[in-house]
């Protein structure tokens, strides 16, 4: 089953040692809005800095919490912009044609991990 962005942070954060205070401290965050992130209760999701924050102090890898809370990483934001007609055209595919995803993800993998 997939983790909510919440729920992976709480889960690494208790994994770590750290109470809410203590990794609120560490970010420099009010822990009231960890909380909130940890009950996927903010408002909106949090910016790419506190992401990134976040990972790093967690053992998580920062670019899949990024997209986990729903944004989009700044790099792959500019790649979108300059190719958002072939863009929407592979989303659409992708979601009306779920074979066609996975597809498109075990080759992303392979090609990820040098082709293996």
């Amino acid at each position: 089953m997939n983790k909510t962005f919440g729920q992976l942070i709480l889960n690494a954060r208790k994994a770590k040692g750290y109470s809410q205070r203590q990794l609120a401290k560490l970010l420099s965050l009010d822990f009231t809005y960890l909380s909130k992130l940890e009950n996927d209760r903010g408002d909106y999701a949090p910016k790419e800095d506190v992401i990134r924050a976040l990972a790093r102090n967690l053992d998580l890898n920062e670019e899949e919490l990024i997209f986990l809370a729903g944004r989009i990483p700044q790099g792959d934001e500019d790649f979108l912009k300059q190719n958002y007609k072939d863009m929407s055209v592979l989303f659409r595919r992708m979601r009306e044609n779920p074979d066609f995803a996975q597809q498109v993800f075990q080759a992303a993998t392979q090609a990820d991990n040098g082709g293996e």
